[in-house]
């Protein structure tokens, strides 16, 4: 699996955390967007890089981190083909995935403590899309915002 991370000075931190474990899990290639420092930056930038990686197909899945993560969400869910969910908990990583295929992993630095993070991560990873139901709810918000 590819997957592309990006952080703000707010997340850069957590970051560097996920990064760690993500080579210790193995089998992901990591493609890093940045930020590489604690030095005061532009969410929507590092949002961008990382939404358009996997909308693009370069990268399978993203996270993105900033200080609450709801920045990174408006910016990834702009993007065609995104589903960014913003999670705060094991539940909530897990039913993004189960139900709604979430394809980018946001998270608040200042919002969840690290081994939080790393547990959110861990299941979002693990947890499949179980389709069916979901996914004729999936294809209804594809069809919002275009002429289908």
């Amino acid at each position: 699996m590819k997957l592309a991370i990006g952080a703000d000075h707010g997340g850069f931190d957590l970051k560097s955390e996920i990064v760690g474990l993500l080579k210790k899990i193995g089998n992901i290639e990591v493609i890093d967007f940045g930020t590489s420092g604690p030095d005061s930056v532009d969410y929507p930038d590092y949002g961008k890089k990382v939404s358009e990686a996997v909308s693009n197909g370069q990268a399978d899945r993203g996270i993105l981190i900033c200080g609450t993560g709801i920045g990174m969400s408006i910016v990834a869910n702009r993007y065609p083909r995104i589903r960014a969910a913003l999670c705060h908990d094991h539940f909530t990583a897990k039913m993004s995935r189960q139900h709604n295929d979430a394809n980018v992993l946001v998270m608040g630095e200042r919002v969840i403590g690290r081994g939080v993070a790393c547990e959110i991560v861990q299941t979002w990873l693990d947890t499949a899309f179980e389709g069916g139901r979901h996914q004729l709810r999936l294809e209804k918000i594809g069809k919002i915002g275009s002429k289908g």
